[in-house]
Formats: structure tokens, C-alpha cells, sequence
């Protein structure tokens, strides 16, 4: 005589795991809220990329310049000239990293305060 068997086997885990490969798929709308997170990030994160660039090249020609003036790469008077003005330049360099911070900070933050402050009234009055 043969007998129907149900065995359900429930596991946490896989179920977890089926969940976040569903929620990959399916297609989610952004709330407000999570725009104006994704907002205020894109801001707060704006010109430090830029900011960094300059800055560590000009630390990099400011490291040049000090071993061509030191003259631990080449001997002669042309190279420690060299050296000064390649340093000169890093040091501008390094100067100019805030400015460039701050101008980029500045256009990101004037281009999204708009809708910033949009969501923010909405969101705020709900």
C-alpha cells in the first residue's frame, strides 16, 4: 500500500536568499525620502574626487621637485632649477585643492537645491 507523503522543509536562510534575488528583479519606484537621501549624498559627496586629484599631484610634483633640488636623481645646477619650479608648481597645486573642492561643492549644490528643497517642503508637510 503506498502512502502520500507531504514533508515541508522551510529554511530562514534560503528564504532570505530567494527574497533578495526577487527584490533585484522587481521593479522599485524611489520614494521621496529615498531621492532626497540619494540627494543630499550626491551633494555632500560632490568635488572631494576632484579635490583629491589635484591635490596628490601636486604633492607628487612637490616630491618631484624636492629630489631634483636634494639632487638624488641627477647631478647639476639645471636640475635643482628644475626642481624648484616643478616644487613650485606641486605647491600650487596643493593650494589650488580646496578651491577646486569648494568650486565643484558650490555648482553640485546650487545645480540640486531646487529639488532639494521641494522634497524637503513636501515631505515635511505630510
Amino acid at each position: 500500500m503506498e502512502q502520500d507523503i507531504f514533508i515541508y522543509k522551510y529554511s530562514a536562510k534560503e528564504n532570505a536568499e530567494v527574497q533578495a534575488i526577487r527584490k533585484k528583479y522587481i521593479s522599485n519606484e524611489e520614494s521621496k525620502l529615498d531621492e532626497l537621501k540619494r540627494l543630499d549624498e550626491l551633494v555632500q559627496k560632490s568635488g572631494v574626487m576632484e579635490a583629491l586629484c589635484v591635490g596628490i599631484g601636486g604633492a607628487m610634483f612637490l616630491g618631484l621637485g624636492m629630489c631634483l633640488t636634494m639632487q638624488l636623481i641627477a647631478t647639476g645646477v639645471g636640475f635643482v632649477v628644475l626642481g624648484v619650479l616643478l616644487g613650485l608648481v606641486g605647491l600650487v597645486g596643493i593650494i589650488s585643492a580646496y578651491p577646486v573642492y569648494r568650486k565643484v561643492f558650490d555648482a553640485t549644490k546650487a545645480k540640486h537645491v531646487p529639488r532639494i528643497l521641494e522634497l524637503t517642503s513636501e515631505l515635511a508637510n505630510e
